[in-house]
C-alpha cells in the first residue's frame, strides 16, 4: 500500500510539474558559452519584457560610462512610478550604487537617473537599440530604460533575451553587482538598505543572477543565469505565473541531460588547405557546447575559406561552422599568418606548453 502511495505521488508532482512548465508562454534554455538552445517554446515571439529591459539599462551604462561617477538625481526621477529605490531630488550616490538599486530594486527612479547622467536620455535609448542590434537580438525595440509600458513600450522575445542575458554574463561588474543578496549605501540624504527580489539567488545554489520584470500587460518576465561546474545556462520564461520554481526545474533538468565538450581546440585545431599552403591558418579561439551524451557523433564542423591573393598577417580568411544534427550552433574565424610569424607562432605555443 506504502508503494502505491508513493507511485501515485510521484505521477502527480510529475503531472503538475508539466502542466506548470506548459502554461507558461514562451521560454529559452541557452548554453550560455556556445548561444546553442537547448529548449524552446515559442521563442521568437514578440512581447512586452517589463523591468527585464533593465539588464540592458545596466550594460549599456556600463559600456560607457565609469561606475565611480557620482551622479544627483534630478527632476527626472518625477516621470515614473511603481518599482523604486526612492531617490529624492538632489541626493546623491555613485553610479555603481544606482545600477545596484537598478538591479536589485528595479527602481524605475534609477533607470531615469542612469540614462539621463551617462549619456543623455534620448542617445542612451539610441545606444540600448545599437548594443541590442550589435549582439544579435534582431526582435528587439528599446523605447525607454525602466520596462514600464503605459506610455512607451518595449519589446523583444525570450531568444533575444536569452542573447542579452547570456551577453551580460560575460561582464564582470554586471555579475557582481547582480548577483548581490542586500546592499546598503549612504548617501547625502539618507542611508538605503536594498535587498534582491531574485528569490532564485537564495532558493537555488547555482545561481549566479537574474531580473524579474512584471506588468498589467507583460505578464511575469524572468530572465536568469546558473553556473554548475564548467557549464553555464541561461533561462528566459515570458508570461510564468510561477518563474521562480519553473526556472530551477529547468537548470536541474538542463544540468542533468547536457554537459560541456570542447569542440575545437585552439591550439590543436588543423587546417590543411592547398591554396594556403605557404601560410599557417589558425583559430585564436575554443568552441566549447553543451551536448547530450547522444549528441556527439552528431557534431559537424565545416570549413569554408576565402581565397585571397595577398593576405596580411592575422587577416581573417575564412570560417570554421559548428552544427549539431544539422543545426547551425556557432562560427569562428579563421586567420592567416605568413611563415616568419608562423615560426614564431609555433615557438610561443610550444613555450606556453612547456609552462
Amino acid at each position: 500500500m506504502k508503494k502505491i502511495i508513493i507511485i501515485v505521488f510521484t505521477i502527480f508532482i510529475s503531472v503538475c510539474s508539466i502542466q506548470r512548465l506548459s502554461a507558461i508562454e514562451s521560454y529559452v534554455i541557452m548554453d550560455s558559452e556556445s548561444l546553442r538552445v537547448l529548449g524552446d517554446k515559442n521563442m521568437d515571439k514578440k512581447m512586452l519584457i517589463a523591468s527585464t529591459t533593465k539588464i540592458m539599462t545596466a550594460i549599456v551604462a556600463l559600456e560607457n560610462s565609469e561606475t565611480t561617477k557620482l551622479i544627483c538625481a534630478g527632476d527626472e526621477i518625477s516621470k515614473v512610478y511603481g518599482s523604486m529605490i526612492y531617490v529624492d531630488k538632489g541626493e546623491c550616490m555613485t553610479l555603481y550604487d544606482y545600477l545596484v538599486g537598478l538591479m536589485l530594486r528595479s527602481g524605475n527612479d534609477a533607470a531615469m537617473v542612469i540614462a539621463e547622467n551617462t549619456l543623455g536620455y534620448d542617445k542612451f535609448i539610441e545606444k540600448m537599440n545599437e548594443t541590442a542590434s550589435r549582439i544579435g537580438m534582431k526582435n528587439t525595440i528599446f523605447t525607454n530604460p525602466h520596462g514600464l509600458d503605459e506610455e512607451t513600450k518595449n519589446y523583444s522575445t525570450a531568444y533575444d533575451m536569452a542573447l542579452l542575458m547570456s551577453y551580460a554574463t560575460k561582464n564582470k561588474v554586471f555579475m557582481e553587482l547582480d548577483s548581490l543578496n542586500k546592499y546598503t549605501v549612504t548617501t547625502n540624504v539618507e542611508t538605503h538598505l536594498w535587498h534582491n527580489k531574485n528569490k532564485l539567488l537564495n532558493n537555488y545554489k547555482f545561481a549566479t543572477g537574474g531580473k524579474i520584470g512584471y506588468t498589467t500587460s507583460s505578464g511575469h518576465i524572468f530572465a536568469s543565469s546558473a553556473s554548475k561546474g564548467r557549464e553555464d545556462l541561461v533561462v528566459v520564461t515570458m508570461k510564468d505565473e510561477d518563474q521562480f520554481k519553473n526556472h530551477e526545474k529547468f537548470y536541474e533538468e538542463y544540468f542533468e541531460n547536457y554537459h560541456k565538450y570542447k569542440v575545437i581546440d585552439k591550439y590543436t585545431f588543423v587546417i590543411k588547405e592547398d591554396y594556403y599552403k605557404k601560410y599557417h591558418l589558425y583559430v585564436k579561439e575554443d568552441v566549447q557546447v553543451m551536448l547530450k551524451d547522444s549528441e556527439l557523433d552528431k557534431v559537424s564542423v565545416d570549413i569554408q575559406l576565402i581565397k585571397k591573393e595577398k593576405v596580411q598577417d592575422d587577416e581573417i580568411v575564412g570560417k570554421v561552422n559548428i552544427s549539431v544534427g544539422g543545426k547551425f550552433v556557432q562560427s569562428v574565424n579563421i586567420y592567416a599568418l605568413g611563415q616568419k610569424s608562423k615560426f614564431n607562432k609555433v615557438k610561443n605555443w610550444l613555450f606556453f606548453w612547456k609552462k
